[in-house]
């Protein structure tokens, strides 16, 4: 079992569309258009890693366990995260998930008035041959 509660850095960088987030212990990024959706997508990065390490059964990453530089305009800080209590909150919720697609094929979706998130959903259960469960989480 993980440790229930830890504190990790975040840097924050200003970017033309907001703050990027580095998280070094876990060799991530987010970002957010204000600096608390960024924090709070940083929260929601490491609670999500810690519950895969947990179910991988990996230990987590010590907070400050990897050194990094930040630079004059950044904004260093700690996201607290209750891996127990995060656990509960999202296991009967959808996630976020960031994917890249080609600008055109974007374009043609939009018109099209594809639903990327159910589309998604769609892929991956059948890419995981779960076509005969029944599927109870939905966005």
């Amino acid at each position: 079992m993980m440790e229930t509660k830890g504190a990790y850095p975040i840097i924050l960088r200003p970017t033309d569309n907001g703050y990027y987030v580095d998280i070094p212990d876990f060799d991530v990024g987010t970002q957010g258009q204000t600096i608390a959706e960024a924090m709070e997508m940083a929260r929601d990065v490491i609670g999500l890693m810690g519950i895969d390490f947990e179910d991988d059964k990996k230990e987590l990453p010590i907070p400050y366990s990897k050194s990094f530089e930040a630079e004059k305009e950044d904004i260093v800080t700690l996201v607290d995260i209750d891996f127990s209590e995060y656990r509960k909150k999202v296991d009967n919720r959808a996630v976020k998930k960031n994917c890249t697609i080609p600008y055109w094929l974007s374009v043609e979706a939009e018109r099209a008035g594809v639903n990327y998130s159910r589309l998604l959903q769609d892929a991956i259960i059948s890419a995981l041959g779960l076509y005969n469960q029944t599927i109870t989480k939905s966005l």
